[in-house]
């Protein structure tokens, strides 16, 4: 599953404004009308998730926000990551 990597402070400011535009009263609302868990959705809102391309899809159409500046990574991003940080022991 590939994930979406907003610049820092962006990914808040996204969700945000797709609450403003689908004239949510609020996250839980949110995560409600997307059947979605709280926790994971404030998860990704506190950006200590990156969101999935399937969800970021789901809230551009729904919302109708033009594409944001964003960076997809692949499905792999973490393994490779952490590939590249064991090798260095």
């Amino acid at each position: 599953m590939s994930r979406i990597k907003f610049p820092k402070g962006e990914q808040r400011q996204f969700l945000k404004q797709v609450i403003v535009k689908i004239n949510s009263p609020s996250l839980k609302e949110l995560s409600q009308r997307l059947n979605l868990n709280y926790s994971t959705l404030k998860s990704y809102y506190a950006e200590n998730r990156l969101l999935p391309q399937q969800l970021f899809n789901d809230l551009i159409i729904i919302s109708k926000i033009e594409n944001p500046k964003i960076k997809i990574l692949d499905e792999y991003w973490g393994k490779s990551k952490g590939g590249k940080k064991s090798k260095r022991k």
